[in-house]
């Protein structure tokens, strides 16, 4: 097992710095620059002042160059410096946003696990009645259903009519004066509607995917052969066939890792929360070369990561992979 991290881990090298290459190459190829920002609504700009732009950020060097440039600075952990007016360190925006996103995303998965699994195991016991035919209907909705469109009405019902929850940000103006319990539920509080919104969509396909392996599973012989051997029903469904029934999850699992920068793109924007995808969407609209390709670095490194930790979870759960 030791031999694999190592080798999967030194394989992830190339392939984060061909991920870097392309998409270093696409932000550059999109129209327009960082310069045009600063320049296009002052009439008093003229082609010198953008082209002193452009040497002071870099932008008049050929591409390669630049991409050079930026490697040696990766290699060092430093992401540059952010075009925008305040000219922070890539690095410390990115530090400063990423662990509200990392706790509203974990809050979302464990509220998805924690509803969904039992959801599609009694959905597979129970197939075809009526408790199946109802979580059926309720994950289509959840499917069809637009994440924006669900936070307006989240905010419009239980925000603005019955005022049970705040419609933006994670802090209220009082926070400072709080004592540490007061401010941990007042955080709370204002991530309960983010985190159902984050974790609805996830809820219906993850319980579909349950139902799906629990119904492949039970079917098998061996299931067959623990209940000829007189097993309780609830000792076959949790020792036997729901543990092989979660290896499919495990994958998805991985794969949801970078998620937790891209998926909150637009729950963060619409609730105000000063997260990683507000900050990307704010980048992408400034055309923040530095700050983009930070952010994509850690989604690609997240990317990578979860794939490795969907394998090495395969193994966990599976002898016969760990074997292997």
């Amino acid at each position: 097992m030791l031999f694999y991290l190592t080798r999967r881990l030194l394989l992830m090298v190339p392939l984060l710095l061909g991920i870097t290459l392309i998409s270093f190459v696409v932000i550059h190829l999109a129209p327009g620059e960082p310069t045009d920002l600063q320049t296009e609504m002052n009439p008093e700009a003229g082609t010198e002042l953008k082209e002193r732009l452009r040497a002071q950020y870099g932008l008049d060097q050929p591409l390669l160059v630049q991409y050079a440039v930026w490697v040696k600075r990766l290699v060092r952990l430093d992401f540059g410096t952010s075009f925008s007016q305040d000219r922070r360190p890539v690095w410390d925006k990115i530090v400063e946003r990423l662990p509200v996103t990392i706790l509203i995303n974990l809050l979302s998965i464990g509220l998805i696990l924690l509803v969904a699994i039992p959801l599609g195991i009694f959905s597979a016991l129970r197939r075809h009645r009526l408790f199946d035919r109802l979580t059926t209907l309720l994950v289509f909705v959840g499917f069809a259903t637009p994440s924006f469109w669900l936070s307006l009405l989240l905010m419009d019902h239980f925000g603005v009519y019955l005022g049970w929850f705040p419609v933006s940000g994670i802090k209220s103006l009082g926070y400072a004066y709080l004592g540490p319990v007061e401010q941990w539920l007042d955080v709370a509080h204002h991530l309960v509607l983010p985190v159902l919104v984050s974790a609805f969509g996830g809820l219906a396909g993850f319980s579909r995917y349950m139902r799906s392996n629990m119904l492949e599973v039970i079917g098998q012989d061996y299931i067959l052969t623990a209940r000829a051997k007189g097993l309780s029903e609830r000792l076959v469904v949790l020792r036997h066939a729901l543990r092989n029934a979660l290896l499919p999850l495990i994958t998805l699992l991985g794969l949801s890792v970078p998620g937790l920068i891209g998926g909150s793109v637009i729950f963060e924007s619409i609730f105000a929360i000063p997260g990683m995808g507000k900050l990307f969407y704010d980048g992408v609209m400034m055309r923040d070369y530095p700050l983009i390709m930070g952010i994509l670095v850690i989604g690609a490194f997240l990317t990578l990561l979860g794939n490795l930790l969907a394998d090495v979870g395969y193994a966990l759960a599976d002898p016969r992979i760990r074997q292997s």
